[in-house]
């Protein structure tokens, strides 16, 4: 009889596993991928995005804040004084072409805003509004004010120590910087934090400067024309990606001249063209931003999580301090660091003061627009958390509902713009990628070969799988070059202010002049 009942059971218990052994063969191998490298990367994402002891603030965007505040006040507000001059060096007021370097000052800043003007300008707006509320737009602009100098910071310094090559090449970006500028200060430990900070930017480049776009960008275009094989997309992005930047950073530099004002005004436009059909609401919007900013209008968190989701979300927009941007602008064509510094610093402004505030402006008035009053703009998850919903969507969907809410067709015209975020943060994110790789590897045709086709593999790879865990893990890559990038630069910002000490002093007496086209 034992023998039976052990039978019975065992019967019993194959017949109770056979489902478990279904489902586990069932498993994708994206799955099992997935499952594995969430578990083997997750302590670091963790770490990098946990919150400061008994808050909700991640303590990387306190990193990011805390700098742009201490560059902000040691430049003694740079980005408002030498405003007017920046703009000056875009339109090439002061550029010698005979000048060291591979594109001209509007070229790098076209090529450096293609690697942050994208879907954080369209989702992250929407999920930073919905949580934390309109107010929350207030203290994004501010962190996208600040974020200026640390720009500015990175970018002179990306200039002033890169390397550059008998046949006009040059090769910047923080892993020189700080290798050469602590070696200057007599600091040890400068080439081991070069490297660390080329294996976090080669990781970040190959997730989320290219795997995560490519998904998002397939997701995008699935949902207009129907579901298909992700790998078929992927193919046509990596085909094109590799034949713009097979070419290096001259062929990069004239794609992202040309797509990034076209994204951004086709973008820009489609908000501009709502704002004024509802005109009359911009007023009610700016007082909805001002109030939330201070009463936090009743969101989960009030005012503090009205300015925690403000600066999550400029931080994660605009990379200021990151150390990404300085790579595209030490390409530039200059003889004075300082300059580049002065340009970069229109990055967070048109990223984030500009983009994103465009973005939330449409989201809180179409508020009024579409919202059941019954409802409310607001509602609490199953999970507890607070999120925003117009007619049920969030995210880019929110977005994409807020500005359909007044122009039908946009959703298409979103599909467009996110397709064209995604190719040029991608090609962007190939030359920091590229730059981290022949760094740790050499430079060289080969070297840098090699780095293109493995850059255009993850192209197909991203657009073909569900990467959540590699986009975690590769966000907190992004923001890990941030936690190198900025130790240095507290060490190395004495040397930027004597470069704009004198290039000041030498703009006033007249010896820096505008050059003659």
């Amino acid at each position: 009889m034992k023998s039976l009942n052990t039978l019975a059971l065992a019967a019993a218990s194959a017949l109770t596993a056979a489902p478990a052994f279904a489902q586990e063969a069932a498993q994708t191998l994206d799955e099992r991928v997935n499952e594995v490298f969430a578990t083997a990367t997750g302590p670091f994402v963790s770490f990098i995005f946990s919150p400061f002891p008994g808050t909700s603030f991640p303590w990387i965007v306190g990193w990011l804040v805390v700098a742009a505040t201490v560059f902000t006040l040691y430049f003694a507000f740079v980005q408002f004084r030498f405003f007017g001059h920046a703009i000056s060096l875009v339109k090439g007021d002061y550029s010698d072409p005979e000048d060291a370097g591979e594109v001209s000052h509007f070229q790098a800043l076209a090529t450096a805003l293609s690697g942050t003007v994208g879907l954080g300008n369209i989702a992250g707006v929407a999920v930073a509004v919905g949580i934390g509320g309109p107010g929350a737009t207030f203290w994004m602009i501010l962190a996208g004010l600040l974020g200026m100098a640390s720009k500015f910071t990175e970018c002179t310094l990306g200039v002033k120590y890169r390397n550059e090559y008998p046949d006009g090449s040059v090769s910047g970006g923080p892993m020189y910087y700080i290798s050469k500028g602590f070696d200057e200060l007599g600091l040890p430990g400068g080439k081991i934090l070069a490297v660390l900070f080329s294996i976090f930017c080669i990781l970040g480049a190959f997730g989320g400067g290219n795997m995560f776009q490519a998904n998002q960008a397939h997701a995008q275009i699935s949902g207009i024309v129907g579901d298909y094989p992700g790998w078929i997309t992927g193919i046509v992005f990596a085909a094109v990606v590799f034949a713009v930047i097979v070419g290096g950073i001259k062929s990069i530099a004239r794609v992202t001249e040309k797509v990034v004002p076209f994204m951004g005004i086709l973008y820009v436009g489609a908000a501009l063209i709502i704002l004024i059909a509802n005109f009359d609401m911009i007023g009610w919007a700016f007082g909805q931003i001002f109030a939330g900013a201070f009463t936090g209008l009743g969101v989960a968190g009030g005012v503090v999580g009205a300015l925690i989701q403000g600066f999550k979300r400029a931080a994660f927009s605009n990379e200021a301090g990151v150390g990404s941007a300085a790579i595209a602008h030490s390409a530039v064509k200059t003889k004075e660091p300082i300059t580049e510094g002065f340009v970069s610093l229109l990055e967070p402004l048109i990223d984030t003061v500009v983009i994103c505030t465009m973005t939330a402006l449409v989201i809180t008035i179409s508020q009024q627009l579409i919202t059941d009053p019954e409802t409310g703009f607001y509602v609490l998850s199953e999970g507890g958390s607070h999120i925003a919903t117009v007619d049920g969507n969030t995210g880019v969907a929110l977005t994409s509902a807020a500005f359909g809410a007044s122009i039908s067709w946009f959703p298409y015209i979103l599909a467009i713009a996110v397709v064209l975020f995604a190719f040029s943060t991608m090609i962007s994110w190939s030359y920091y990628g590229l730059k981290a790789w022949t760094y740790l590897f050499g430079e060289g045709q080969t070297t840098e070969l090699v780095f293109k086709v493995l850059f255009c593999v993850f192209v197909v790879i991203g657009a073909a799988a569900s990467l959540g865990p590699v986009i975690d893990f590769s966000d907190a890559a992004i923001f890990a070059m941030a936690v190198v990038n900025i130790f240095a630069l507290y060490f190395l910002m004495k040397l930027v202010r004597a470069e704009l000490n004198s290039y000041a002093s030498r703009l006033r007496s007249g010896e820096i002049r505008k050059f003659k086209h």
